[in-house]
């Protein structure tokens, strides 16, 4: 079987809004949760810090002084609340399924600025291969006390290329750098897809298409500005697609997902055909 690599932000890709937003920062008593991420800006802005590293900071800070908790297990129960969009719950079995009858083994990854423990409490956890996205070090207690993993925009693409090298542990960063030729790699470019919604995806769409794989920008169809933007990547050349944030069965999505993996599928036979002319 060939492998191909399905890999997606979560926040306004996967989720209808940032994750926090659920029931993490209402429960900190905001009722707009845009207070909440103004004073995260302030807090960057003033410190010149990292904006994920500010976020992940306020979280704990806000949480404390709340005195809600701020265990890992009480992260992985903010995750039942997460709403998803449309047609998830089987598009994983349905893209699966699709793949299998072209020949083709697919691998779904998260690759989010959002939070690890409260992805993996939502319904759809276990249908990834690996889950690269923010997480805390946490003490003998399982209280969050300092970042472990920070994800941006740009560190992103670290994990394409672990993707694609099939080098999966963070921690393993020797043979993430070995060269290997292109052709040799486990799940080249061509054979990867990316899924995300907007800026901070695009540093990763735009390097696998650079490499001939596929990005995709999915757009909420009740946020204009939403859509708007989508379009602009497609504009700009950094994305192929763009389609609705809707995974049901015979949506747009669904029907441009399975013509890439009939491509990537026509394309290794190709492949194989020449291989074997030329012996």
């Amino acid at each position: 079987m060939i492998k191909v690599a399905l890999m997606y932000d979560f926040d306004k890709t996967l989720s209808l809004k940032d994750m926090q937003e659920f029931s993490f920062i209402p429960a900190l008593g905001f009722k707009n949760p845009k207070k909440f991420w103004e004073e995260v800006n302030v807090l960057k802005n003033s410190n010149q810090m990292d904006s994920i590293l500010a976020y992940m900071y306020m979280m704990l800070k806000k949480a404390d002084a709340a005195q809600q908790p701020i265990r890992r297990s009480d992260f992985v129960a903010l995750g039942k609340d997460v709403l998803l969009y449309p047609g998830l719950e089987d598009w994983f079995d349905r893209i699966n399924e699709a793949g299998r009858q072209l020949g083709l083994e697919i691998e779904h990854y998260i690759i989010s600025s959002g939070l690890t423990e409260i992805i993996e409490g939502t319904s759809i956890a276990d249908k990834f291969r690996k889950i690269y996205a923010c997480r805390y070090y946490y003490d003998e207690n399982g209280v969050a006390k300092w970042p472990a993993l920070v994800v941006n925009y740009t560190t992103k693409t670290q994990y394409i290329f672990r993707i694609n090298k099939q080098v999966l542990s963070e921690s393993e960063d020797a043979q993430l750098n070995h060269y290997v030729p292109q052709e040799d790699r486990p799940i080249p470019f061509t054979r990867m897809i990316y899924v995300g919604d907007g800026l901070t995806d695009v540093p990763c769409m735009k390097l696998v298409k650079e490499y001939g794989g596929h990005s995709i920008a999915v757009y909420n169809t009740d946020n204009k500005k939403h859509k708007k933007g989508a379009l602009q990547l497609v504009k700009e050349n950094r994305v192929n697609f763009t389609a609705a944030a809707d995974y049901s069965s015979g949506s747009d999505m669904e029907v441009i997902m399975k013509a890439i993996l009939n491509e990537i599928a026509a394309q290794a036979e190709l492949e194989r055909l020449e291989q074997i002319t030329n012996q």
